[in-house]
């Protein structure tokens, strides 16, 4: 028996590959499968079944791809609806895989169709389970991202209150965990940097899974200071029930090297330009309009929360060779719309005599220099960061809320911003950029750098006492 995670970091997402005797499964693909059927080829494996946990929000699964290109089965727990071929599983229905057994636990909660998959091994030993969202390491899924439900979050979460005691809890403490998410993830609140423990260890250390909650408390802690999901969420859940296209006509059609008059003419005809190089490269020279988001960081989540129409069209600029990982990249949360790259990049451009923007950014140090409190200090971190501490004055524009909050600030001021470390802030700096805010100063290093200078920091406590 072989058991391999294929943890994403960018997406804090799990899939999970085993194999047993020449036979293999595939838990939660991602949507570019190419990596699992060579995983059975080098096995000299033949994939059999195709589980998925249930809808998932925060990626667009590649079930439906590795099922075509292998005739494997998809397999879903009960209750489950999907707009394509799949085998809805029994509560406690077994599936047999070589020499193991993948014993079928249903447990809604997180999404009424949550199903955990318990591994048991050639000698009839419970040895996994593959728990999806319905428990994460540290945490439990929230219960507000389910499909179009009647149920409210408060239902849902004694929905999962009834799966964690009742078909999780009673497994042996040796039983490893093997979640569909990590810390990073927006499906959870509280989640370990850890990737696999064991159930012991989380009956121990996971606030959820406490011996004496009750389910009212439990309901109470689950459904507390839930901030809204990304916007794209629903819109990959839909996905994921009723279908998508073939990731390989979309990779197809996002290759397309343009040259420059081609590139502009999509442009004008509604495509919208990201540029996903190095943060440093975008400052010292961009395409008029251009939204940085860069690929070597937090790349799909930022483009699933900045730009809502997933059918949006979408040309880029790419450092050479990395032209597929950005339409894989963006296929992965819905943006199938990738329409083609500049051919030649900022160089070709450059020497075309097109035109160019710049963001201005300076040092923490000439910041802390110059700064008092009139100065408006944008922090385009979360929330919850601000609050735990931000430089006094400061403004939180969280970069999610960005796009809704434009109307409050003055195209005429001088605006300075932040983030942790200088990706979140030049994302930021691209959007006000190209909404006609020509007076941005981006600070380099971010709130990292800030706070080890000689400037005056707060925090949300402090302002509270202050009143």
């Amino acid at each position: 028996m072989k058991i391999e995670q294929l943890y994403t970091d960018c997406l804090a997402e799990a899939a999970y590959y085993v194999e047993s005797n020449g036979e293999a499964l595939i838990i939660d693909p991602l949507r570019d499968v190419k990596t699992y059927m060579e995983m059975a080829e080098k096995d000299g494996a033949k994939i059999k079944y195709i589980l998925e946990t249930h809808f998932h929000a925060d990626f667009v699964s590649g079930h439906q791809d590795l099922a075509n290109k292998t005739g494997a089965k998809i397999i879903y727990g009960p209750t489950a609806k999907p707009n394509f071929e799949a085998q809805i599983a029994e509560d406690s229905e077994i599936l047999d895989l070589g020499a193991v057994k993948i014993k079928v636990l249903h447990t809604p909660g997180h999404t009424m169709e949550s199903t955990t998959f318990l591994l048991i091994d050639k000698n009839g030993k419970d040895h996994a389970i593959f728990t999806g969202d319905t428990l994460l390491l540290g945490d439990v899924g929230r219960p507000d991202l389910a499909v179009k439900t009647d149920l409210s979050r408060a239902d849902l979460a004694g929905h999962l209150y009834d799966s964690l005691r009742n078909r999780i809890m009673p497994l042996a403490d040796d039983v490893i965990v093997y979640p569909n998410h990590g810390k990073g993830s927006a499906c959870g609140k509280n989640m370990s940097e850890l990737t696999q423990d064991t159930l012991g260890n989380q009956k121990r250390f996971n606030y959820a899974l406490r011996m004496d909650m009750t389910r009212e408390e439990f309901i109470k802690e689950v459904t507390a200071d839930l901030v809204n999901p990304p916007q794209y969420f629903p819109k990959n859940a839909v996905m994921n029930k009723m279908g998508y296209e073939s990731i390989d006509s979309v990779i197809e059609r996002g290759m397309r090297p343009l040259n420059i008059k081609v590139f502009k003419k999509e442009v004008k005809d509604g495509a919208i330009i990201i540029d996903t190089r190095e943060k440093q490269a975008f400052a010292e020279g961009h395409i008029p309009d251009a939204i940085f988001i860069g690929i070597d960081d937090s790349f799909a989540p930022w483009v699933g929360a900045l730009i809502s129409d997933l059918k949006q069209p979408i040309v880029f600029l790419a450092d050479k060779g990395k032209e597929e990982e950005v339409v894989t990249r963006l296929a992965r949360v819905g943006y199938d719309n990738s329409v083609g790259f500049l051919e030649g990049g900022m160089e070709k451009w450059q020497s075309a005599g097109e035109a160019i923007k710049f963001i201005v950014q300076i040092t923490p140090e000439v910041f802390t220099a110059i700064y008092h409190d009139g100065k408006h200090l944008m922090d385009v971190r979360k929330e919850s960061e601000f609050e735990a501490q931000h430089i006094a004055g400061a403004t939180n524009f969280p970069l999610d809320t960005l796009y809704s909050n434009l109307e409050s600030l003055d195209k005429n001021e001088v605006l300075y911003l932040h983030c942790a470390g200088g990706y979140r802030s030049m994302i930021a700096s691209s959007i006000l950029q190209s909404k006609g805010f020509e007076n941005i100063i981006n600070i380099q290093g971010g709130f990292n750098a800030l706070k080890e200078l000689d400037i005056p920091l707060t925090h949300l406590k402090e302002q509270v006492t202050m009143l």
